[in-house]
């Protein structure tokens, strides 16, 4: 299972007429990975696994958003650092061992009277070469999206998915098997209780999602869990 502690601090000034974020996150935990590779046609199969406890690639960001009556949008772009602990031939790795650079556009329609969020994002990410393998992972394209009911302040539930497609083929001397582009997609539902710890307000989500259509890709039951909640107390507001 792999953690991966976030945070995000949003300046109190306006810049651009939106609000400006600095996010930076820092994965950790231990992967336990079990995968079966299969060649129907040559009648052969082999298994493989590895567990380890590791400390990932940290992730700096920036994001901008903008807010207009129900609708808020945001421009974000982030940047994998490669300083994470990387065990060349091992499966269970939570760091990409290579500089890479996303960029996102994410809008939310949500009206607290008729209590419906609506919410998609979509990216790019440009990635460099691995030093380890001499392998350089495509571009790569990725979509979410979000139709959430929310059930007064506490509950809300719905169904959300995600899509991948490697845009650009893989490179490099060590891409031995091609462009090996990869492709994703995955339906499931999210579950959010907001609550408060002593005065703190915390928000608690689960998503499951199952994965199909999978190219070049490992396909299964993706699970997340995502615990929320502000540090510090918020400037007081004029009146």
């Amino acid at each position: 299972m792999g953690v991966f502690g976030t945070g995000l601090w949003v300046m109190p000034e306006e810049v651009q007429g939106g609000n400006l974020g600095f996010t930076a996150i820092v994965p950790f935990g231990g992967p336990d990975i079990d995968a079966t590779l299969s060649a129907p046609r040559a009648g052969r199969s082999a298994s493989a696994s590895d567990s380890i406890f590791t400390i990932g690639d940290p992730v700096v960001g920036v994001v901008l958003g903008w807010h207009e009556g129900d609708f808020h949008w945001t421009a974000n772009a982030s940047l994998n650092v490669p300083i994470g602990d990387y065990q060349k031939g091992e499966l269970a790795n939570l760091s990409f061992n290579r500089w890479a650079g996303d960029f996102t556009l994410a809008g939310t329609w949500f009206n607290p009277e008729a209590g419906f969020d609506l919410s998609g994002a979509a990216g790019f990410t440009l990635n460099g070469e691995n030093p380890a393998t001499d392998y350089r992972t495509g571009t790569e394209f990725h979509a979410e999206w979000a139709v959430t009911r929310h059930f007064g302040q506490e509950f809300s539930a719905g169904v959300a998915g995600y899509f991948y497609q490697q845009v650009t083929g893989d490179s490099g001397p060590g891409a031995s098997l091609g462009d090996f582009k990869g492709r994703i997609a995955a339906i499931g539902g999210t579950m959010g209780y907001n609550f408060k710890m002593a005065e703190t307000p915390v928000s608690l989500t689960l998503k499951i999602f199952q994965e199909f259509g999978a190219k070049n890709r490992p396909e299964g039951t993706a699970g997340f869990v995502t615990i929320a909640f502000p540090i510090g107390t918020p400037p007081a507001q004029v009146k």
